[in-house]
């Protein structure tokens, strides 16, 4: 997968934590409606990169303004949807990043579905964030025949400095698939990364990944009780 480099301050890290949750439930919830029954697919021809983004996003909006639908329903689709449409084998060997190779395929496969857990969990737990944003969308680029990026802007409603939210994409066969997301410049992968690669560093393997099914489970537990 290609590998992007980010410069990360205090202050973006911080914008990205504050952010992030909301421009991946923007996505994850038009991803629920792109896979969803044929009425609410996309149109055939919105197969190159920004169509897909931009039908999918405006759909999406009225995922994140249904107060009527259960809490938990709408979370339980979220979770079916996402496995289908994030790379998440990419993802998670980019996270944990030179370490993958240092560990054993089922440790690989124990690692990924870890991460996977984590990572829906975590922003499902704040679905209920949406305050009305908006998206803009702003560019497109193809960065060689296999990886595309979709520049947008999240529209704070309080007129507040518009969140830069970038999606990166890679083509399998037909179909564009999302492997990372970057809020103001900071991807969040490469945050994961940072931690992964501290942890791993200073005290292996097995405590980063029982570190990661605690976080999870309690994550998991707390979702359980809305």
């Amino acid at each position: 997968m290609k590998q992007v480099k980010y410069t990360i301050t205090r202050t973006s890290i911080q914008r990205l934590l504050r952010h992030r949750a909301l421009a991946m439930l923007t996505l994850t919830a038009a991803l629920v409606l792109s896979l969803a029954p044929s009425r609410f697919l996309a149109p055939a021809w919105a197969d190159d990169p920004m169509s897909v983004v931009q039908t999918t996003v405006n759909r999406a909006l009225s995922v994140l303004r249904d107060n009527q639908t259960p809490l938990a329903q709408r979370q339980d689709k979220l979770r079916q949807i996402v496995s289908a449409t994030f790379d998440f084998t990419e993802m998670a060997k980019s996270a944990l990043g030179y370490h993958w190779k240092q560990i054993t395929a089922a440790q690989q496969q124990e690692f990924t579905t870890a991460f996977v857990a984590f990572i829906e969990d975590s922003y499902l737990s704040k679905i209920n964030d949406y305050r009305g944003q908006q998206v803009a969308f702003l560019t497109a680029r193809n960065d060689g025949p296999q990886y595309a990026q979709v520049n947008t802007n999240i529209i704070e409603p309080n007129g507040q400095d518009p969140i830069h939210v970038n999606y990166l994409l890679l083509q399998k066969d037909t179909t564009w698939k999302i492997y990372d997301v970057t809020v103001d410049a900071i991807s969040i992968i490469a945050n994961y990364r940072n931690q992964f690669n501290r942890v791993m560093n200073n005290k292996g393997y097995d405590t980063l990944i029982s570190d990661l099914k605690s976080k999870q489970a309690a994550l998991a537990a707390r979702l359980a009780n809305h």
